[in-house]
């Protein structure tokens, strides 16, 4: 299967199956000599897995991560890091029923266009089970990162109608509810939403927001390698993302020149900075040393109790209530999918960008 790798320096492939012995990542290009070990990686993992509260999948998986390779006495080694992720809570008999029938809003038609089969477990490489191995290697990003002072922060953004107030917005506060809202009066709201839906047997979108402080300006390539292009590939490589938006976004088709260019100005210590942040962050595809700012719009999880119209794999229509262990809205695990996303897509940028000026290479031969 061609696509399972990203980055061209920092490079990730992930592997396995939603209901296949285990899942897991290799990251190949991480530089040598930075702390890590599987904790780093299991605080990720455990904002994403199943089973944490109502509004998640039943499904009970302990999510463990596994060093295989690349660490040796608690640092990378500039070698390949193997993590793996055991399946233990697989109900593939949950499945049978469905396993000629093509699920709306799933990929079940389309993968059994392209390779004449599908995986009916839950969705095989289709399944959101998939972000695993995504969120394991975005936690090694996420600390080659934080070595130089960059962040990265997603938090829930809105459910429903249900958006965070700027005004009672504080990140810390974010991980306080299990819908990572960084604003609890809007997660309170946003859980009653969320029983009217259950109680209809229906389910619900919503948008992620995410922030990345202290990426220098010059980060990115002006023509098809953008910053912002490659964040919005990583970030649409997300299973039900169906929009994604930086800076003001598509307001910005409403907005006059005059409203919508960031004037420059100096700061108190001589710097250049902008007076607002329109922009996201990024002009021209580079980063402009601002924070850059974008958002994921999620669809709502198709797989919903109420009875739908769909037809079989040999054509024949049919009415269709899907059963089994879901997810009554996506989002709040996808929250630290996104962050790893946007991790690795700036760790691997980062990399790519220390070749385009000689005297950072220079700079690198006299240290060496």
């Amino acid at each position: 299967m061609a696509g399972s790798s990203f980055g061209r320096i920092f490079q990730v492939t992930t592997w396995g199956e939603s209901h296949g012995k285990g899942l897991g990542a290799v990251i190949d290009g991480c530089p040598a000599g930075i702390p890590l070990c599987e904790e780093d990686i299991q605080r990720f993992l455990d904002r994403r897995k199943p089973g944490q509260s109502r509004f998640t999948t039943a499904r009970r998986e302990g999510d463990q991560a596994v060093i295989l390779s690349g660490i040796f006495e608690g640092k990378t080694t500039g070698t390949p890091i193997s993590i793996l992720v055991e399946n233990t809570d697989q109900r593939s008999h949950d499945y049978s029923a469905i396993k000629d029938i093509y699920r709306p809003g799933h990929a079940d038609y389309t993968f059994d266009q392209k390779y004449g089969f599908r995986d009916y477990r839950g969705g095989g490489r289709s399944s959101g089970r998939e972000t695993t191995g995504r969120v394991a290697a975005g936690a090694v990003a996420v600390k080659f990162l934080e070595e130089l002072g960059v962040h990265v922060d997603a938090y829930t953004r809105s459910i429903g109608p249900i958006e965070i107030d700027a005004g009672r917005f504080d990140l810390s506060r974010r991980d306080e509810n299990r819908l990572y809202m960084p604003d609890p009066e809007a997660a309170k709201e946003a859980e009653a939403f969320l029983e009217s839906r259950m109680a209809e047997k229906d389910s619900t979108g919503g948008v992620v927001e995410c922030v990345i402080r202290g990426l220098p300006a010059g980060i990115g390539e002006p023509v098809f390698e953008k910053l912002d292009a490659c964040l919005a590939k990583a970030v649409m490589s997300i299973g039900a993302v169906k929009g994604f938006e930086i800076g003001d976004g598509f307001a910005v088709s409403r907005a006059r020149g005059s409203e919508n260019n960031d004037e420059f100005c100096l700061d108190s210590q001589g710097n250049i900075k902008k007076k607002t942040n329109h922009a996201g962050g990024i002009l021209g595809g580079i980063s402009d040393g601002s924070d850059i700012t974008f958002r994921a719009a999620f669809k709502p999880t198709p797989s919903i109790a109420t009875p739908q119209r769909t037809v079989t794999r040999d054509g024949e229509e049919r009415e269709i209530v899907i059963k089994g262990r879901h997810d009554p809205i996506i989002v709040p695990r996808a929250v630290v999918v996104v962050e790893a996303m946007a991790a690795l897509t700036a760790a691997d940028l980062l990399l790519v960008s220390l070749s385009s000026r000689i005297d950072n290479i220079k700079a690198f031969m006299k240290r060496s």
